[in-house]
């Protein structure tokens, strides 16, 4: 991915979201053309269309605010994500945004799919990656399930063992499963933590900055650093 990554905690396509979303778009250098976004319901494709369609219309009514063309896709399993005619949309977007639901979900149908090899393409000429919960999650080495048990596989894109959104806001029964995944970092292992409303933004093995209301968080063996909004961290 040569474009900015958005690892955002909550609040995709929410007003409090406003100040990062036209970030990521100002960020573009379109010579006065409107950015073009691809807002994808993946990771709640299982769960029904009241769901996708109520993602959809928000992304789309959020960056139409916003001044961009903006199109949902509706890929919401395997089929949809192999199906040709999407190919068009995510190679030529200069933003793909993931909204949440269910991280594995997500990983399993993207994955190899040729909606994902598209959307490489866009990122590859310098494209923004923008997931929230879920499809931040994806982008680690590993992705946790907090309603089972273990982890399964992520893209390893961002140099992180775990990713863990909603950090300020996790249910006390989740909390000894989030503290329990420290205990499965090695010497040059981290996790990164990112609380509701915030957005943790950067390219890999550059600076990141911590941009929204809340904070980011960096466990490694050695302990925790936290990061304020505005705030710059290195990921190497």
């Amino acid at each position: 991915m040569n474009g900015l990554i958005a690892l955002v905690g909550s609040g995709e396509y929410l007003s409090v979201m406003n100040d990062v979303d036209s970030y990521l778009l100002d960020s573009l250098n379109l010579n006065g053309r409107k950015p073009r976004v691809v807002c994808l319901p993946t990771a709640a494709g299982q769960e029904g269309d009241g769901s996708v369609n109520r993602w959809s219309n928000m992304g789309i009514e959020h960056f139409s605010t916003l001044g961009a063309d903006v199109n949902a896709l509706k890929i919401i399993n395997r089929e949809s994500a192999n199906d040709p005619k999407w190919e068009p949309f995510l190679e030529n977007a200069d933003l793909i945004y993931f909204s949440g639901g269910d991280p594995g979900y997500l990983y399993e149908t993207m994955n190899g799919s040729r909606a994902w090899n598209a959307a490489k393409r866009a990122w590859e000429r310098g494209a923004i990656y923008a997931g929230c919960s879920a499809g931040a999650m994806i982008l680690a080495h590993q992705i946790p399930r907090f309603r089972l048990t273990g982890t399964v596989e992520g893209f390893g894109i961002v140099p992180a063992k775990f990713i863990v959104p909603h950090f300020d806001a996790i249910p006390a029964m989740f909390r000894p499963i989030a503290m329990a995944l420290l205990g499965q970092l090695k010497n040059d292992d981290r996790m990164i933590g990112v609380d509701e409303n915030t957005a943790l933004i950067g390219k890999p093995g550059g600076e990141w900055t911590v941009m929204g209301r809340s904070k980011a968080h960096i466990f490694t063996r050695e302990g925790e650093q936290v990061y304020e909004s505005g705030q710059t961290i290195t990921l190497g």
